[in-house]
């Protein structure tokens, strides 16, 4: 039984690692941090978590392997003396995603504070990285409007039916805001209405454009081509999931005309993700209800005969696929475990 620690149970990322842990037949949690409620009982914390019976401490105990729930920068520092002692790390932050420090450091405001380790870490996500992620001692678990974007238009990239011209439009409930407080997250402020954020550009763009780009077939060129994305996230009067619509003009004669386009596209992306277990193509345009609670990416691609565009539908819920439910099939891999042990589960329906 491997010892798992998290770093920052206290926050959603950190919560619903350890609500996942819980019934992992392979690991088991013993050890968690929470700077504002060291010393409490984590059934206190958190009474769903009355199953577990830990104490939140300051620092983690004896583990055999690290989920860092912390934000972007706190994360490295906290982590990075793990990793050199030879600890496998699954971070959730933002601070090992981007292979560029400098882009790193305009995007989030500081420098990173070991830029000798963005080149060691992987991008966790796991259905386009799996023998990379296998063997890692450091993963960088990807964000949850990457996740549901990157993934929604990996087939159609690798396959260069698409022009490098994107538009990535995606919705997303209160609960990936975190815990902290916010005017615009207090549920006066954001029920019944939708409302754009960051439009000038989010943190999570850089992410979306470095990972498309590593996928287009020209990528090992001189000069690979680099996509031209637009990326507007939206907040929506609800606590999880993510809703993302991602659109890109076909390239000329890259699908059949007409209906046979539709059913050439959707089955470009059966075959990507033909033996995937938590990525499903699905037959009709699903709902954020569709994932909740568990780790599956729903992607419903089309196509636009009238403006001949690429149309793929994608949804997942941005606290398991998008956070810690990633988090835990990376575990697996690098443990040499099943992929999807502890993780097999249906949605939280109504």
């Amino acid at each position: 039984m491997v010892k798992v620690g998290i770093i920052n149970v206290t926050g959603y990322a950190g919560s619903e690692l350890a609500r996942l842990l819980y019934i992992h037949p392979e690991a088991q949690l013993v050890s968690v941090t929470g700077r504002s409620a060291a010393g409490k009982p984590l059934a206190e914390v958190f009474p769903h978590l009355s199953c577990y019976d830990l104490t939140v401490e300051e620092s983690l105990g004896e583990v055999d392997f690290v989920f860092s729930a912390l934000p972007h920068a706190a994360s490295a520092g906290a982590i990075v003396p793990l990793v050199r002692q030879g600890l496998p790390v699954v971070d959730i932050s933002a601070d090992f995603r981007l292979k560029d420090a400098a882009e790193y450091s305009a995007w989030y405001g500081n420098q990173h504070p070991a830029p000798d380790l963005l080149g060691q870490a992987v991008y966790g996500l796991t259905e386009l990285n799996r023998d990379a992620v296998t063997a890692a001692k450091l993963i960088a678990n990807p964000g949850c409007y990457p996740t549901a974007a990157v993934l929604a238009l990996a087939p159609a990239v690798k396959s260069a039916v698409i022009t490098t011209d994107i538009i990535v439009d995606a919705k997303s409930g209160v609960s990936g805001a975190g815990r902290s407080l916010g005017l615009a997250y207090h549920y006066p402020e954001a029920n019944e209405s939708v409302a754009a954020y960051s439009v000038d550009g989010h943190r999570h763009l850089p992410e979306i454009v470095q990972e498309l780009a590593a996928l287009w077939p020209a990528a090992e060129a001189p000069q690979p081509p680099r996509p031209r994305v637009t990326f507007t996230p939206h907040l929506i009067p609800m606590t999880r999931g993510i809703f993302a619509t991602c659109y890109a003009p076909l390239q000329p004669g890259a699908l059949p005309s007409g209906e046979a386009g539709k059913a050439a596209a959707r089955d470009l992306f059966r075959e990507a993700y033909r033996s995937e277990p938590f990525v499903k193509v699905v037959d009709a345009p699903p709902s954020t209800k569709q994932t909740w609670g568990n780790n599956l990416c729903l992607i419903y691609p089309t196509v636009d005969l009238r403006t001949e565009r690429l149309v793929v539908l994608s949804v997942i819920d941005n606290l398991v696929k998008g956070a810690a439910g990633q988090a835990i099939q990376n575990m697996n891999l690098m443990l040499g475990l099943p992929e999807a042990i502890g993780l097999d589960l249906p949605a939280v329906y109504p």
